[in-house]
C-alpha cells in the first residue's frame, strides 16, 4: 500500500543563464524563445562589490525564468531530449537536480535563431512532497522534519519512472 502523501512531485523548473552587457540580451531573448514566458533580470545586491569578478552594486549579472505545473513538465521532456535523457549521479542532490544544455539548437524541434547565436543556459528540477508549505506560510508556521526532505535515490527512482531517464 502506497501513502499518496509520500510522493514526490515536481514543483518547479527553473531555467537561468548568466551574462552582462550585450550577451544578457541575448540570453533574456534565449529564454523567452525556450519557456515562451517573459524572464528576470538578475542582479547584485545594493551593496555588493566582487573587485575580482568585476561586480558592482545594482549590476545585471544574468537572468532566470521559473515554470510551474504541466507547462514545467512538457518543457522538461523536451530539455530531457536535449542530454539524451541521460543524467549523472553528482547533478542530483537532496530535493532538487540540476544540468546545463551547452548549445540550445540541442533542443528537439528548436531552430537557430541568429541573433542569439550559439548559447546555453542551465535548468534547475525542484521537488516537493505534500505538505512542505507548512515551512513556508506566514501564519501558524512550522518546521517539517528530515523525512519530508526528497533524497537523491526518490529522485532517480521518480526520473527513472516517469521520464525513462538513464542514471550514470
Amino acid at each position: 500500500m502506497n501513502n499518496v502523501m509520500r510522493d514526490p512531485k515536481i514543483k518547479k523548473v527553473v531555467l537561468s543563464a548568466g551574462a552582462t552587457g550585450n550577451d544578457l540580451d541575448k540570453s533574456v531573448k534565449l529564454l523567452e524563445l525556450i519557456s515562451e514566458r517573459k524572464p528576470q533580470v538578475i542582479k547584485s545586491g545594493p551593496r555588493k562589490r566582487i573587485p575580482a569578478f568585476g561586480v558592482k552594486p545594482n549590476m545585471e549579472l544574468g537572468t532566470s525564468v521559473t515554470l510551474r505545473g504541466s507547462d514545467a513538465i512538457a518543457l522538461l521532456r523536451r530539455l530531457l531530449g536535449a542530454i539524451d535523457n541521460k543524467l549523472k549521479a553528482k547533478q542530483i542532490d537532496q530535493n532538487n537536480f540540476s544540468f546545463g544544455i551547452e548549445e540550445y539548437i540541442n533542443i528537439p524541434d528548436t531552430k537557430y535563431v541568429r541573433e542569439i547565436g550559439i548559447r546555453g543556459f542551465n535548468v534547475t528540477v525542484v521537488f516537493e512532497r505534500a505538505g512542505t508549505r507548512v515551512k513556508i506560510k506566514k501564519i501558524k508556521r512550522g518546521k517539517i522534519p528530515k523525512r519530508q526532505y526528497i533524497g537523491a535515490e526518490e529522485i532517480i527512482k521518480f526520473m527513472k519512472d516517469k521520464f525513462n531517464t538513464e542514471i550514470e
